[in-house]
């Protein structure tokens, strides 16, 4: 019945669930973020923030986001310093750190995430806030849900591993983090990917978590949901229906 109201309402306002604004706020070094925001149709409808994988930007979610609006959800998608552009979208975040001179490693990337956050439930009044990665930043969500206890409700992981030993960290620096989550989490990849994160998925303690493997060699990242790519519709399903199982 609430997915109903939803599309009517969209219907009878004439609100285009395409349409976005994009915004900047501050990260926790004062670097300024580049987001866009894709309101909900009603008030009070739960945020999705949406992080972007290696050497991209916000520009990864243009067609993702204004179906995720269509089911009821506000959406964020950010520019995280480590990225730069896809879609036709540029990382204005990363240009800023570039010019700046700050490191634009894939850690460095947590204090915008961190950011995002705050801003979503301090300045978009999000009262239930689920954040979603893409590659390395769908490893990462697990360091800010870890980190966030009862600021987030839900984590969605888009091809995670243990990508940052070179970085300094452990081997099982993810696991660990999401061995500390009380949250649901739903992860999926291309087939090929899943002894990157079994062991993060196994670590989860929550037992309503959910993964999706693809039966073809799916994608890599959040643009498995792009229709050009042909498992788009069962990567779609599956994360629907962990939605619908979490509301």
């Amino acid at each position: 019945m609430q997915k109903v109201f939803v599309l009517l309402f969209v219907t009878v306002l004439g609100l285009s669930a395409a349409d976005f604004k994009t915004i900047e706020f501050p990260s926790e070094d004062s670097l300024q973020i580049t987001a866009d925001f894709y309101p909900a149709p009603i008030a009070g409808a739960p945020l999705i923030i949406l992080f972007h994988q290696a050497g991209w930007s916000r520009g990864e979610y243009r067609e993702i986001a204004p179906k995720l609006t269509k089911m009821g959800y506000a959406c964020l998608a950010i520019d995280q310093r480590s990225g730069d552009e896809v879609n036709g979208v540029v990382n204005e975040t990363h240009a800023r750190a570039e010019e700046a001179g700050k490191d634009t490693g894939y850690l460095e990337a947590i204090q915008d995430m961190q950011s995002a956050l705050n801003y979503a439930r301090a300045s978009l009044n999000a009262s239930r806030v689920i954040i979603w990665g893409s590659s390395y930043s769908s490893a990462l969500v697990f360091v800010i849900a870890a980190r966030n206890p009862g600021k987030i409700n839900a984590v969605l992981a888009f091809s995670p591993g243990e990508y940052f030993a070179r970085f300094g960290k452990s081997d099982h620096f993810i696991s660990d983090h999401a061995a500390k989550i009380k949250i649901p989490v739903f992860i999926t990849s291309a087939k090929s990917e899943k002894e990157n994160w079994e062991p993060i998925y196994k670590a989860v303690p929550d037992a309503r978590k959910m993964s999706f493997r693809p039966q073809t060699s799916g994608q890599h990242g959040s643009r498995a949901l792009w229709e050009k790519f042909p498992e788009h519709k069962e990567y779609w399903t599956a994360v629907k229906a962990f939605l619908l199982k979490i509301n």
